[in-house]
């Protein structure tokens, strides 16, 4: 019954299972695609919420398997295509985010439009990651 219901997100829930890689492979994608995603900001919101401590386990599992999605290299819809190519992550994104909108707290956000003020700086997200 649970496969029926997760068909297709497979690799994205193994990879959630791993936060480093997580962290790792979120920064890195983020900095190469960051100027293309209206979403951004929102996305950013939940890496910190994902990430904080004070976040509830299956918060954050959602968030993680939403992230990782983002991250995988295959998508339903390729992310190099122009226009369509996110659309699949940004649904993906909504629906954890509507899920669990109350867990993302105004500290959340705010790491979020900081993060994108000073450029997505890798090193300095992360530390402020490990903060939240």
């Amino acid at each position: 019954m649970a496969a029926e219901h997760s068909v297709g997100f497979e690799p994205a829930d193994r990879l959630a299972e791993d936060r480093e890689s997580v962290r790792r492979r979120f920064w890195r994608k983020l900095k190469r695609v960051a100027a293309h995603l209206p979403f951004a900001e929102d996305l950013l919101a939940a890496y910190y919420c994902a990430f904080d401590r004070q976040t509830p386990r299956h918060v954050q599992a959602s968030l993680l398997g939403a992230i990782a999605y983002f991250i995988l290299p295959f998508d339903f819809v390729p992310d190099v295509m122009p226009i369509l190519g996110f659309t699949d992550d940004a649904a993906v994104l909504a629906t954890a985010l509507r899920m669990v909108a109350s867990h993302i707290t105004s500290e959340h956000r705010e790491a979020a439009r900081a993060a994108l003020k000073r450029g997505v700086d890798e090193d300095v997200s992360e530390g402020d990651a490990e903060a939240a």
